[in-house]
C-alpha cells in the first residue's frame, strides 16, 4: 500500500509484544499513581507531569502529553516512519491515552504538528475500530488494530474518529511528526520545544546550547 497515495497506512507488528505489554502495565500504573496523587490534593491539578483527567477532548480520562516513553518511542520509531512513509520527518510530540467505557472520538482533523501521524494500539480488553475519511460526508474506512499495530495517516487531511467504546479499557499511543520540506518546519520540530521530553508549557522558551 503506498502511503502518498492513500494518506495511510497499517504496519503490523511495529512493536513487539513484550515492549507493547510493558508500556500497557508502565502507563496502567502510572495512572493509577496519577489518581491517587490527584485525589489526594498531593499536587497540583495544574501539574502535566502525571498527565491529565481532562483534556477537553475526551472528558474524565486519562492522558498524558510527552510521557518520557512514548516521547522515547516517538524518536524510536522516526526512521521505520519515514521508511513507510516515504517523508523526511522532523519529530513533533507524543500522546497518550487510556479510554474507558462510553468514550467517544469524534470525527474531527489534527493541527499542523500532527501532520504526519501514528496511533499506536498498546493494550486493551476489546477490539474498537479507527475510521479514516478524506471527506466529511463518507462513512469512512474502518481499521482495527491488534497490540503492537501501528497505523500511519496524514492527520490533517483525513478525518478520524471512533464510535462509543463498549470495552473496559483501551490504551493507545500516539506519534506526531511533520515534513521536513515544509517552510515552517522548523517552528514546528517537536512541537515548538526545544527537545522531546518537555511538557507542553515548555513551547517556544529559549534554552541555552538548544536551537
Amino acid at each position: 500500500m503506498s502511503f502518498k497515495k492513500n494518506k495511510y497506512k497499517v504496519v503490523r507488528q511495529a512493536i513487539t509484544k513484550q515492549l507493547t505489554d510493558f508500556i500497557f502495565h508502565y502507563f496502567q500504573n502510572k495512572r493509577r499513581v496519577s489518581k491517587i496523587l490527584f485525589d489526594s490534593r498531593y499536587i497540583s491539578p495544574f501539574t502535566e507531569y502525571w498527565g491529565t483527567w481532562d483534556d477537553g477532548q475526551i472528558p474524565k480520562t486519562y492522558s498524558h502529553y510527552a510521557d518520557g516513553v512514548f516521547e522515547t518511542l516517538l524518536e524510536g520509531l522516526h526512521e521505520r516512519v519515514e521508511k513507510e512513509t516515504g517523508y523526511k520527518l522532523y519529530p513533533s510530540y507524543s500522546y497518550a491515552r487510556i479510554y474507558k467505557k462510553g468514550d467517544i472520538l469524534k470525527r474531527h482533523r489534527d493541527r499542523d504538528e500532527c501532520e504526519i501521524s501514528g496511533t499506536i494500539h498498546i493494550g486493551g480488553d476489546t477490539q474498537w475500530p479507527i475510521y479514516l475519511s478524506e471527506k466529511s460526508n463518507q462513512p469512512g474506512k474502518k481499521v482495527i488494530l491488534a497490540p503492537g499495530d501501528l497505523l500511519l495517516y496524514k492527520a490533517c487531511d483525513l478525518e478520524h474518529w471512533r464510535e462509543p467504546f463498549e470495552g473496559n479499557t483501551y490504551c493507545q499511543g500516539f506519534i506526531h511528526y511533520t515534513d521536513s520540506t515544509q517552510p515552517n518546519a522548523l517552528k514546528l520540530k517537536y512541537d515548538g520545544r526545544v527537545c522531546p521530553g518537555l511538557p507542553a508549557w515548555f513551547k517556544d522558551k529559549k534554552v541555552k546550547g538548544f536551537r
